[in-house]
């Protein structure tokens, strides 16, 4: 089987360009590398260099692969940016998914995969942990943008009978994260300290997020290829951590002298409590968290302190 995952060079997306390998998929990666880097990319995957935005170079791709499935990773994801340039996060997350959606039905593309969140898509909700029935109420435009897009995919399974699969990820951690913009709190923590600078914590260290290790969404990912179709699950720990216990645990991994942080004021579109219920991905997607956050946070502590030695 052949399958066009977007996003596929940033941190989640090779790493699933990696485990469909070894599941013995022909694999093809869109990425714009606005974010990615062609390094993550296994040299046994074909590679375009193409912004989903760009509904002709998608279609030449499809013309070239004509693939069967559509794993689909790319997309704006910093929270703060959405904020700041709402019609940027709505051009890429729906325009660039809407794109796709059309080529998918136009090439008869089998089964469609789409990465969306479970962090900010519940906005802050009455009650934790949230599970797939929690009203959706997010409070940034890139929760917002990301919500969007399923409702399309359930559109396009009405119009068009197009199969699909919707992941909301919790906050996703481990190697090959990056530690620019606003994602990846594991991997700025991470850099930061390395490099001798206190990290910030913005807040005051008791916001709790859900965090899942990157291997565990692959697997979800592997599972999504044969099972629940037309459904949406959560994909995460169902553990809430705060920002302090994030902060601690990385020190702890990296072997750190006792140091506190830094802390500022909260910012805009950031939720104070967040977790979710994944019992629905135990009972129909056949998949469980397997990392445990410490163990996750050492393995990614690992590979920052082996990416310092090597430049």
């Amino acid at each position: 089987m052949k399958v066009l995952l977007t996003g596929g060079a940033g941190f989640i997306g090779s790493h699933v360009v990696d485990g469909y390998l070894a599941e013995g998929l022909e694999v093809v990666v869109v990425d714009d590398l606005s974010r990615g880097a062609r390094e993550n990319v296994s040299p046994r995957a074909r590679f375009y260099q193409a912004d989903i935005r760009d509904q002709a170079a998608l279609q030449a791709v499809f013309e070239a692969e004509k693939p069967e499935l559509i794993n689909h990773h790319a997309a704006q994801i910093d929270v703060r940016r959405a904020v700041k340039e709402p019609i940027f996060d709505a051009e890429c997350n729906i325009f660039g998914s809407i794109h796709l959606l059309e080529l998918a039905v136009a090439y008869k593309v089998q089964r469609f995969i789409y990465a969306s969140t479970g962090g900010a898509i519940y906005g802050e909700p009455k009650v934790l942990p949230a599970s797939e029935e929690t009203p959706v109420l997010p409070i940034t435009p890139y929760g917002i943008s990301k919500h969007t897009v399923e409702h399309y995919l359930y559109l396009y399974s009405i119009l068009y009978g197009l199969p699909y699969v919707v992941l909301r990820y919790g906050n996703v951690y481990g190697p090959r994260q990056s530690s620019k913009g606003e994602a990846g709190v594991v991997a700025i923590f991470c850099e930061q300290m390395l490099q001798g600078i206190i990290p910030t914590i913005y807040g005051d260290g008791s916001k709790t997020r859900d965090y899942v290790e990157v291997s565990d969404v692959v697997q979800a990912n592997v599972n999504a290829l044969s099972l629940g179709e037309g459904e949406i699950f959560n994909i995460s720990s169902g553990i809430r951590t705060t920002d302090y216990g994030i902060f601690t645990a990385v020190r702890e991994a990296l072997d750190i002298p006792s140091f506190e942080p830094r802390y500022a004021p909260k910012r805009p579109g950031e939720v104070d409590h967040i977790g979710l219920d994944v019992s629905k991905a135990h009972a129909r997607l056949a998949w469980q968290p397997q990392v445990e956050l410490r163990e996750g946070v050492k393995r990614t502590a690992e590979w920052f302190k082996k990416r310092l030695q090597e430049q």
